[in-house]
C-alpha cells in the first residue's frame, strides 16, 4: 500500500497499525492460539503475541528487473518484504531488523549451456598456486524507490565490446538504467566477505542477445529479538535478455526441492540457498587452488555425493576443497543415503526442471565426476578409448540400450535389485493361531512373485521373527520356516518352535523377512546372483483375548526413504521399521557379534541406535557396532545432511514429545556412561553424547520412579522438545 502526501512518520505509524490489524486478522482466520505463518519447528511459534505482532519475523525477497546501461553500469530492483507481504526497511529503522544483501551476475553465451560470472577474483593458495573464482559485487549502492523497494547499483561494471557502443549496432538493444527516485541510503556501500581489493570482472563478453542472470542473497537481523532463524534469510534469481527479448536459454537441471528433501534445507555460504543462484557462480571458470579441483556445479556435487565411494578416494587420495579462510572441507566420508547409481533420485523426473533429462546427456566432465579413474586422455580404464572432447560420448552411451547392464546411461547406472527382470519375492502373513499364552503359534502365510504364482522356498532363505508385548519390546526370536509344509499357490504353513511365554500378556507380532537367490542376464558375461529381497510383514495378535493393540509408531519409513531411496539393511532382509524394532530393542546389544577383545557391547536399541548414526560426526564419543560376518560399523564418521533439530523429519505423530507412552522398558547399554538407563535418557542421549547431558539426566532419574524428564521438557513447558530444538 502507498501512503503519499503526508509525512513520512505519519506514513509508518499508518502502516505499522495497518499490520498489526492484518495480523490480528489472519490469526483468527488461521489459528485462535498462535500467528498463523510459524511452525513449531521455528523460534517464532514461541514468541508472545505482542512481539511477533510487532516484528513479523521472516523474509521475501524479489527482483523486479535489472538493467546494463551502455557504459556497463549493472543495477537491480528489488523488494524486500515480511511473510505476510509488509514491505522492509533494508535498514532496520522504520521496520525491525536491518537486512544485508549481496549480488552475483553471470551470462550464459549463445550456443552454451553454462554460466559464465562477470565477477571474479584472483585466489591464491598457501603454495603460491592461483585460480579464479566467481564472487559477488561489492562496493555497491542502494537507493530506496518505494515501500520496501530498492534499486542496487553494482559497484563493478561489465567490459563492454566496441561493437556495443558503435551507433546501430547494440546501443538501442541495451537497456538504459532506470531512472530512481528517493532518498539514497548514505552509507550502506557493502564490500562482500569475500571479496578482495583486487576483485575484477571476469573475461565473459557482454551480448545483449545472450541471457543473463542476477542472484541475490539476504538475511534480516533480528537478534535484538532473539528471534533470527531460517527464516529471515532468503535467495532469488532474475534472468532476462537485455535486448528485451524472451528468456529462451535457462540452465534448469535440478530443482531445489529435491534437494531439500534431504538437505532441509540446502543451504550453504551463510546464506545462499537455491540450485538457481548455485550455479551462476559454480561454473567451470571456478577452481580451488590449493587442490586444483574444479568447483564446477556438476563436478563437484557428483563427486561430494559419491564421497567415500570415490575410486580415487578408495584409492588413498581424500577429496577435499579448501574453502573460504583456508577452511577444510574433506568430502572423503559422505555415504550418499541412497544407491548413487539411482541418477534420477536427484535427476528428478517429475520436478518439472527443464532439462531434467540433462543426465542423459554424457560428458568427460559429469561422468568424470564420478568414474574419476578413468583417464579420457589415454584411455585407461575407458575400454582403452581416449577421448578428447565430448562429441562421440553419445556415440556408446546413449540414453538407454536394449539390455540392462550394458554400455548406455539407464543401462549402466541399473541397480540390480531394481532390475526390470526380477520375478518378485511377495510376502504376506494370512493367519496366526494357536495365540494363547504358553501355545506355539501356528502362522499361515505366502510367497508369490508380482503375478500372483507361488514360489518354491525350500531353497531360499525365509525366517520368522516373533517378538512381544508390543508396549515394548524386550526380546525376540527368530525360526528359518524354508522347510515349511506349501502348496503349488505359494501357501504355507509353520509352527513356532519357540512358544509364546505363559506369563504372557496384551499383544505379540510376528514378522517376515527372506529373500531369494536370482540370476540376472544368465548366459553373458554379465550375468550376477544377487537376493530378490521380500518387503517385510508384521502380523499382530492378542495372547490373551484383550483387543489387539500394535506398536506405536515413531517414525514411518516413508519419511526415511525420502533420503535413503529404498531403506534396506542386513543384506536387504530388513526393509520396514516394523519390522526392524523387533530386533532392535532396548535389552538387544551387539554383544553376540563383537570379539571379546573388543567387550562390553554397545546398545542397539532403536530409538539410541538411530539417533546415533544420524549424529554420527557430532557425537562426543565413538560408535561402532559389530555386526554379522564379522563386520565393523563406525558411525561417527556419518553426516547427516538436514538439520537434526528438525525431529519431525523422520518422527511422526508428534512421537519426539514427551511424556513418552508409559511402559516403556529402560535401555541395556553396557559401553555407556549410564547403565541402563530410562527410555527417554536412551533417546535423548543419542543425539546428545557428552557427558553434561548424561549427569543431567541421572539427576533427574530414581531408581524408585524412574525419569523426571517430562516435568521440564513435556509439552507446553518452559523446556519442551519442540521448543529446545527450534530453528
Amino acid at each position: 500500500m502507498r501512503i503519499t502526501g503526508v509525512p513520512r512518520s505519519v506514513r509508518t505509524a499508518f502502516r505499522l497499525v495497518l499490520a498489526l490489524t492484518v495480523v490480528v486478522g489472519s490469526a483468527l482466520l488461521f489459528s485462535s492460539s498462535s500467528f498463523p505463518v510459524y511452525n513449531a519447528s521455528v523460534k517464532a511459534h514461541y514468541a508472545d503475541a505482542a512481539t511477533i505482532d510487532f516484528v513479523r519475523p521472516g523474509l521475501v525477497v524479489n527482483i523486479e528487473s535489472a538493467n546494463i546501461a551502455s557504459d556497463g553500469t549493472i543495477t537491480v530492483k528489488f523488494t524486500l518484504a515480511d511473510p505476510m507481504t509488509l514491505p522492509l526497511d533494508i535498514a532496520g529503522i522504520t521496520t525491525p531488523g536491518p537486512i544485508s544483501t549481496k549480488f552475483v551476475i553471470g551470462t550464459i553465451p549463445q550456443g552454451q549451456t553454462q554460466y559464465i560470472s562477470y565477477l571474479s577474483k584472483v585466489v591464491t593458495a598457501s603454495s603460491g598456486a592461483q585460480a579464479t573464482q566467481a564472487t559477488s559485487d561489492s562496493g555497491g549502492t542502494y537507493q530506496q524507490v518505494g515501500d520496501g523497494e530498492y534499486v542496487y547499483t553494482f559497484g563493478h561494471k561489465i567490459p563492454m565490446p566496441q561493437s556495443a557502443l558503435r551507433p546501430g549496432r547494440g546501443r538501442a538493444s541495451i537497456m538504459p538504467v532506470e531512472a530512481v527516485r528517493g532518498r539514497a541510503l548514505a552509507g550502506r556501500a557493502v564490500e562482500s566477505d569475500a571479496v578482495k581489493p583486487e576483485a575484477a570482472p571476469a573475461a565473459a563478453s557482454f551480448d545483449p542477445h545472450a541471457t543473463h542472470t542476477i542472484g541475490m542473497w539476504a538475511a534480516r537481523d533480528l537478534s535484538s529479538f532473539n528471534l533470527t532463524s531460517i527464516i529471515d534469510q532468503a535467495s532469488t534469481v532474475y534472468s532476462w535478455v537485455p535486448d528485451g527479448s524472451a528468456v529462451v536459454t535457462t540452465r534448469d537441471l535440478i530443482r531445489t526441492a529435491t534437494c531439500d528433501k534431504c538437505h532441509d534445507p540446502l543451504q550453504a555460504h551463510d546464506e545462499r540457498r537455491g540450485i538457481g543462484l548455485c550455479v551462476i557462480c559454480h561454473n567451470p571458470g571456478t577452481t580451488d587452488p590449493n587442490t586444483g579441483n574444479t568447483l564446477d556445479m556438476k563436478v563437484f556435487i557428483h563427486k561430494i555425493h559419491m564421497g567415500s565411494q570415490l575410486p580415487s578416494v578408495v584409492a588413498g587420495t581424500p577429496y577435499q576443497i579448501i574453502g573460504y579462510q583456508n577452511s577444510v572441507n574433506d568430502f572423503s566420508t559422505v555415504v550418499f543415503p541412497a544407491d548413487p547409481r539411482n541418477c534420477t533420485f536427484c535427476h528428478d523426473q517429475n520436478s518439472g526442471a527443464a532439462q531434467a533429462t540433462a543426465f542423459l546427456k554424457p560428458s568427460r566432465a559429469a561422468c568424470g565426476a564420478c568414474h574419476d579413474d578413468v583417464n579420457f586422455v589415454t584411455g585407461q580404464n575407458h575400454v582403452n578409448l581416449p577421448e578428447i572432447d565430448d562429441s562421440q560420448c553419445a556415440d556408446c552411451h546413449i540414453p538407454q540400450g536394449e539390455l540392462e547392464f550394458d554400455a548406455s546411461i539407464l543401462g549402466a547406472h541399473t541397480i540390480p535389485t531394481f532390475s526390470k527382470t526380477l520375478g518378485g519375492f511377495v510376502f504376506n502373513i494370512v493367519s496366526v493361531t494357536n495365540t494363547a499364552a504358553g501355545q506355539n503359534p501356528t502362522v499361515t502365510f505366502t510367497v508369490r512373485n508380482t503375478a500372483g504364482a507361488g514360489i518354491a522356498i525350500a531353497s531360499d532363505s525365509v525366517s520368522l521373527v516373533m517378538a512381544g508385548p508390543t508396549t515394548d519390546y524386550p526380546s525376540s526370536v527368530s525360526e528359518s520356516v524354508s522347510k515349511a509344509t506349501g502348496t503349488a499357490d505359494g501357501t504355507y504353513t509353520w509352527t513356532m518352535k519357540n512358544a509364546i511365554p505363559a506369563t504372557a500378556t496384551g499383544t505379540y507380532s510376528i514378522g517376515i523377512e527372506g529373500y531369494q537367490n536370482t540370476t540376472l542376464m544368465p548366459g553373458t558375461v554379465v550375468a550376477q546372483t544377487i537376493r530378490e529381497d521380500g518387503i517385510n510383514k508384521v502380523y499382530n495378535f492378542s495372547v490373551d483375548g484383550s483387543p489387539v493393540q500394535p506398536r506405536r509408531q515413531v517414525v514411518n519409513i516413508a519419511n526415511c526413504n525420502t533420503c535413503h531411496s529404498f531403506l534396506s539393511l542386513h543384506g536387504g532382509l530388513r526393509n520396514q521399521i516394523e519390522q526392524c524394532v523387533l530386533c532392535h530393542n532396548p535389552n538387544q546389544t551387539d554383544a553376540g557379534t563383537r570379539p571379546a577383545a573388543q567387550q562390553p557391547a554397545h546398545t542397539v536399541d532403536f530409538a539410541h541406535m538411530i539417533h546415533r548414526i544420524h549424529t554420527g560426526n557430532t557425537s562426543t564419543d565413538e560408535y561402532t557396532i559389530y555386526g554379522y560376518g564379522g563386520s565393523v560399523n563406525d558411525f561417527t564418521k556419518i553426516r547427516f545432511p538436514g538439520d537434526t533439530r528438525n525431529c519431525a523429519e523422520c518422527h511422526v505423530n508428534g512421537s519426539e514429545q514427551l511424556p513418552l507412552r508409559a511402559g516403556l522398558l529402560n535401555v541395556s547399554d553396557p559401553r555407556g556412561v549410564l547403565n541402563p538407563m530410562g527410555p527417554t535418557t536412551g533417546a535423548c542421549t543419542g543425539c546428545h553424547t557428552d557427558i553434561a547431558t548424561a549427569s543431567h539426566a541421572l539427576s533427574n532419574t530414581t531408581q524408585q520412579l524412574g525419569e523426571a524428564c517430562a516435568v521440564c521438557h513435556g509439552t507446553g513447558d518452559d523446556f519442551a522438545v519442540s521448543l529446545v530444538h527450534a530453528r
